[in-house]
């Protein structure tokens, strides 16, 4: 028997959106559905998606039994040859033994479905926003590197004494003060 796990969806997490009554919900419909878990980011909801229905589908061809707690069981089930009726003709043939994919519900969906019980509350996913801070954390430590950089080559550039030190200090005050105020509009230099 495999378990499977969901960690970017929450063990016991639950869609809680609206879809239109009495009709079907497609695959682009739960994409955006699972999309507002995932901040929005629609690639990341079709990817989960895709990686747990190919995973069920894998699992449940080798005639693994793909058990989620709550959710409910897939299993392969062999259907063994058989006299079987056309009902138009009432002719009777014999069908080949095949395997087909079955579903048994777990607890916590029938109970949800019934109306006995309230689905859990939304479990917003971090995972992909963590991916972004990660890339935009390495833009700023390399921007942060080239400020140093110039830092200490405009501290090795300045002179000895204690009057060159100020007289370099109050050039570069004015400079910002100058680039300041432009930014702002003033054309005044002081």
């Amino acid at each position: 028997m495999c378990v499977l796990s969901l960690p970017f969806l929450g063990c016991r997490a639950w869609l809680d959106v609206e879809f239109t009554k009495g009709k079907q919900v497609n695959k682009s419909q739960l994409i955006e559905a699972l999309a507002g878990r995932f901040g929005g980011n629609k690639r990341a909801a079709a990817h989960a998606l895709a990686a747990v229905v190919d995973t069920i589908t894998r699992e449940v061809a080798r005639g693994e039994k793909v058990a989620i707690t709550g959710f409910g069981a897939f299993e392969k089930q062999v259907r063994e040859a058989r006299m079987v009726r056309n009902p138009k003709t009432g002719e009777r043939k014999r069908a080949k033994k095949t395997a087909v994919p079955k579903f048994r519900a777990g607890a916590d969906l029938k109970a949800v479905v019934s109306g006995a019980k309230k689905p859990p509350k939304l479990i917003e996913t971090t995972a992909p926003r963590a991916a972004k801070a990660t890339a935009s954390k390495n833009a700023a430590a390399k921007k942060s590197t080239k400020k140093s950089a110039v830092r200490k080559s405009a501290a090795r550039k300045a002179p000895p004494n204690k009057t060159a030190r100020r007289s370099v200090a109050t050039s570069v005050a004015r400079k910002s003060t100058t680039r300041n105020a432009a930014a702002r509009g003033n054309t005044t230099r002081g």
